[in-house]
Formats: structure tokens, sequence, C-alpha cells
């Protein structure tokens, strides 16, 4: 199944056909389809999808999510997720929340997982803890 057939009803989606060859920074904050050729750096807010035959090099490439068929090699971080798909080729280290790898993927690299960053506030205490810590010193 190719991916621009499965998309969402009314969602932007940007195909840069497969005889299409890119060099340089891609930018974009909706999904963007690539079946051709690219090498550069990727940073973006939406999501990627590298269709099967499709070749990407890249220094590094950062996006929400990412889903791979074709070729893929640099650093990739994630904020959502990573799926290699059967026949995907990744050289590279990822950082995502999620990460799927389909049977008959390469993979050479590392992974690490992140999670959903939380404020935290490195100064506050329990309010019971600084009236246990008055009262020793009280007496």
């Amino acid at each position: 199944m190719r991916y621009s057939e499965s998309r969402k009803k009314g969602s932007e989606f940007i195909v840069l056909g497969s005889a299409t060859s890119f060099e340089g920074v891609l930018r974009f904050k909706e999904t963007l389809c690539i079946r051709g050729t690219f090498k550069g750096t990727i940073e973006a807010t939406g999501a990627l999808i590298v269709d099967k035959g499709a070749v990407v090099e890249a220094d590094h490439i950062f996006v929400s999510s990412l889903t791979i068929q074709g070729s893929v090699s640099g650093q990739v971080r994630a904020v959502d997720k990573v799926d290699m798909m059967t026949g995907a080729v990744m050289r590279g280290d990822i950082s995502a929340a999620r990460l799927r790898i389909a049977d008959g993927v390469l993979f050479e690299g590392q992974c690490g997982m992140i999670g959903a960053e939380r404020e935290v506030e490195i100064f506050s205490r329990p309010i019971e803890d600084i009236r246990a810590d008055l009262r020793e010193v009280d007496g």
C-alpha cells in the first residue's frame, strides 16, 4: 500500500516524486513523502515518509515521525515514532519515543528511547517536609 493512498482526507501531503533529486535543507510542517533522492538536512515539525526506492542521505533528520520503506542514512530524532517497514534500510542512530522494526529491515546503528518531556521544579519540596524540618530546628 502506498502511503499517499492511505492519508487522511483534509490533511496536507507533499510528495517529492521518484524523478526528483534534491540537495539542501528541507523544512516543512505537514507530511512529506520522498520518492526520489535527497541529500542534506531535514528539520521539520511534520511527518516524513521515505517511500520504497527512495534514498535519503542526511547529516541529521529531526521530525515528528518517520516512516521508512526506502533507504535512509544519518542521525534521526523523531519526537513521536520511527517505523521501519519491510525492505527498509537504515544506517545511523535513532532517538525516538517509539520504535517499530518490521521483519526484513536492515538497521545499522544505535537507538535511544526518549520520553515525553515534563517540567520538573528542582527547587520545590512538599510542604510536609519543610514543616518537619522546621519542627526539628525548633526543638
